[in-house]
């Protein structure tokens, strides 16, 4: 118990001391800070005297709420740092290791929405501050995976996390138009297309991985430890046909991994929370350099119980195209940010597409597979505050079993409210028979029913009737287009602006 006494104290440390009000005056602050979900929080920081600046506008009140949260998500990461060396045994590593790197990622997140010399869009700045919410989030999840107990250092995150929710209440975010037409600028023609989206022979790659010696590199591991961290260019890599049985995790920018083709190429592993592993770290794949695309591979994880990550996504622009996803319970996890999946065959029981991320599937497959459990959820959206521009969004996709399912016994939902705003729209696909006519299921009791927001619009196949779909407050059926719409690649994702330049084929309406 001695951590967590440390713990305790470096929690309420801050509040031992008075703080020194700023220049503007008490009422001034309150006035401001009652417009946030958190002014407790907001005032107390506000009144320190590093923050004495004027706050004439919203921008200026944004700005300010942004450093503060800033410097307390540093002060946190510091904290945390100190506490390595009193983890106690590996479970306890292994969160903390995990704590450690998203409280570094949140700096990361923060410091883009401040920095100056940074272009960005109030639309990028949402998506900066909500990963920066989410990953304090993931900190936690690590302690219920693991079933570390006696730990207290999620807390240190709590004033960090309320902070940052108020900055994400302040930041307006436009209305995204359609810019493209069918997600390609007028300068790309349409006889052009195929040249974008065609396969990489080695001679384009950078470099070339191989099995058998014929490429650069045997190991995908080696090709991307070799590629360079931070580039502005596309660096591709060339995954010849095999099975590559590693754990890889992609920190550098603008990495592509290009395969021969779905099942000819495929990364697996099978490390899953049973094995000991938090589900963040489970995953088979991990991207999360800005950018990060694939295209004809799969990645897999062969774990069939509890949660065993195939691929892990935090990459912000990050784009898949035809893949494959296959494991059981949280094959896919769609961490954060911004993501685009395109003609991907997804294979998964329990929760098998779950994040927080602003994620778009458009003509995908998605196959239910048995597992331990007899149950079958496709998603599980982890939307913690309603302001957050996340959500997971299935367009124009099919949802069937996969080769060899039996649906007998097997109850299967569309998803699960994760979290308590949880947000997930299915538009425009088809739904096998064994679909359950409630359509969606609870995550525990009465938990985020009035809070989440699931929708259906304009579905077919044998499962899509909505006559006896939930009754739950937070679901709609969308009757018209208009409404639609905000879910559709160019608005929620703002697809028109950056998947163009990818070369990977969209629709960018309904």
């Amino acid at each position: 118990m001695a951590l967590s006494r440390l713990l305790i104290t470096l929690l309420i440390a801050p509040f031992l001391f008075s703080s020194i009000v700023s220049g503007y005056s008490l009422s001034d602050i309150k006035n401001w800070c009652s417009q946030t979900p958190n002014p407790k929080p907001c005032e107390y920081y506000l009144s320190d005297n590093a923050f004495n600046k004027p706050i004439k506008n919203m921008s200026d009140f944004l700005k300010v709420s942004l450093e503060v949260a800033l410097d307390q998500a540093q002060k946190g990461h510091e904290n945390a740092h100190s506490l390595g060396p009193k983890c106690k045994n590996s479970k306890e590593r292994a969160v903390w290791a995990n704590c450690l790197e998203l409280y570094e990622y949140t700096i990361q997140r923060l410091n883009q929405t401040i920095n100056p010399n940074t272009k960005f869009t109030e639309v990028d700045a949402q998506t900066w501050i909500s990963t920066a919410l989410t990953n304090l989030e993931t900190c936690k999840e690590g302690f219920n995976d693991l079933g570390v107990s006696d730990y207290v250092l999620p807390l240190l995150s709590n004033n960090v996390t309320k902070l940052i929710s108020n900055a994400l209440s302040l930041n307006k975010v436009p209305d995204q138009q359609q810019s493209y037409k069918d997600g390609f600028p007028t300068w790309v023609k349409p006889r052009d297309r195929k040249l974008l989206i065609s396969s990489y022979a080695a001679s384009k790659a950078n470099v070339v991985v191989a099995q058998d010696g014929s490429g650069n590199y045997k190991t995908v591991t080696e090709a991307i430890n070799a590629a360079p961290r931070s580039s502005n260019q596309r660096y591709v890599i060339y995954v010849k046909a095999g099975i590559y049985n590693e754990q890889i995790v992609i920190k550098a920018n603008n990495i592509m991994l290009i395969g021969d083709g779905i099942g000819k190429t495929v990364i697996t592993g099978s490390k899953s929370v049973e094995g000991g592993s938090t589900t963040y770290d489970s995953a088979t794949v991990a991207a999360e350099g800005y950018g990060f695309m694939a295209q004809d591979i799969t990645f897999r994880n062969t774990a069939t119980t509890t949660q065993a990550v195939a691929l892990r996504s935090s990459s912000d622009n990050s784009v898949f195209y035809k893949c494959g996803l296959e494991g059981y319970q949280d094959t896919l996890y769609v961490h954060s940010q911004r993501q685009f999946y395109r003609e991907c065959d997804i294979y998964g029981t329990v929760d098998f597409i779950f994040g927080n991320a602003a994620v778009v599937f458009q003509n995908c497959n998605l196959y239910a597979r048995n597992g331990y459990q007899n149950t079958v959820t496709v998603t599980a959206q982890g939307r913690l505050d309603p302001n957050q521009n996340t959500g997971i969004i299935i367009h124009n996709s099919k949802f069937t079993g996969a080769p060899g399912f039996n649906s007998k016994n097997v109850k299967s939902y569309l998803g699960r409210p994760w979290k308590q705003y949880s947000k997930t729209v299915v538009m425009k696909t088809f739904l096998d028979s064994f679909l359950n006519p409630e359509g969606w299921t609870v995550w525990d009791g009465n938990f985020a029913l009035d809070t989440l927001y699931y929708a259906e619009y304009e579905n077919t196949g044998p499962g899509s009737s909505t006559q006896n779909r939930v009754k739950w407050r937070g679901y709609e059926v969308i009757t018209s287009a208009s409404k639609a719409e905000p879910f559709t690649v160019g608005r929620f994702i703002d697809g028109n602006s950056w998947l163009p330049a990818t070369g990977v084929p969209f629709t960018s309406g309904l």
